[in-house]
């Protein structure tokens, strides 16, 4: 499995981290955009998904949202650990457990899914994840299934009840 060693960075800006060249090219040069990141600052751990990114100035970014800065507890101008491992998941971030289920336990909504683009795929799942509560989780996966089998394309109505 390809993985860098850990290595030091800070806020690029508001929403990204430069991750350095030798790292960038240790995956990019084996076609692997997508990455497992393993984030740590003091006594803090996070780990999460997420693509690299070049840039037309020939640097590489990672996107880092103000929800794991938050989780990380780091600001502008602190130095954090990141260490980045081949992504080795089938959808590039862990299914949630509750549209697992329900997607198993739903032949034609499996297939659907599993012939949508990885990017929607991801979508749907992120999308699924934002609820805390699993019985909401497993609601709008419901909810997400019947869509999908009506033939819903516009990814803002996956989630709406047809009621």
């Amino acid at each position: 499995m390809l993985q860098s060693d850990p290595f030091e960075v800070s806020l690029a800006h508001s929403h990204a981290v430069i991750i350095p060249d030798t790292v960038a090219h240790l995956f990019l040069s084996e076609k692997q955009k997508r990455v497992k990141v393993h984030a740590s600052y003091h006594d803090q751990q996070i780990v999460f998904y997420a693509a690299l990114t070049a840039k037309k100035n020939g640097l590489c970014v990672l996107m880092f949202s103000k929800e794991k800065q938050k989780a990380l507890g780091v600001f502008m101008n602190d130095y954090f650990t990141m260490q980045l491992f081949e992504d080795q998941s089938k959808y590039g971030v862990d299914m949630p457990e509750e549209l697992e289920a329900v997607l198993l336990s739903d032949h034609d909504a499996y297939i659907i899914f599993e012939n949508l683009t990885p990017g929607k795929q991801r979508s749907i799942i992120y999308a699924i994840l934002r609820y805390k509560s699993s019985q909401t989780r497993i609601d709008k996966s419901l909810i997400l299934t019947e869509n999908l089998k009506r033939g819903v394309t516009d990814q803002k109505l996956w989630l709406k009840s047809n009621r």
